[in-house]
């Protein structure tokens, strides 16, 4: 599958989604450096992927893709950080530590794809 705009992404639209998840959760927490530092790195994922992909080569998509992961980490770090401090229940968590992993996942499948030669056709469902 040929991947023509950011928005076909599959990690984007997962980071999307867990950016509104995320924001509708953390929407009255009074702890406002952290919530704001959550949102904000979580944007990151989606942002990250959206500025690669429109750059010119696909050295610098990889590189755009990686900073996004490392985003995507940030977040799942202040996950845990928010489970054990009562911020998130144990269901929600879990759902978001899972779309962190899938979205680190299909990430690191598109830098090996870009890595290989593949250019922009790597493969997402």
């Amino acid at each position: 599958m040929r991947i023509n705009s950011f928005e076909d992404v599959q990690s984007w639209k997962i980071g999307k989604e867990l950016y509104l998840v995320l924001s509708e959760d953390f929407k009255y927490s009074k702890d406002y450096t952290f919530r704001d530092q959550l949102l904000r790195a979580t944007l990151s994922i989606t942002n990250n992927i959206a500025e690669g992909f429109d750059r010119s080569s696909d050295k610098e998509l990889k590189q755009f893709l990686i900073i996004s992961r490392g985003s995507c980490a940030e977040v799942r770090s202040m996950l845990h950080i928010a489970h054990a401090d009562k911020k998130l229940d144990t269901k929600k968590y879990n759902t978001y530590i899972g779309m962190t992993t899938d979205i680190s996942k299909l990430l690191t499948g598109f830098i090996k794809k870009l890595t290989t030669g593949d250019k922009r056709q790597a493969t997402h469902r």
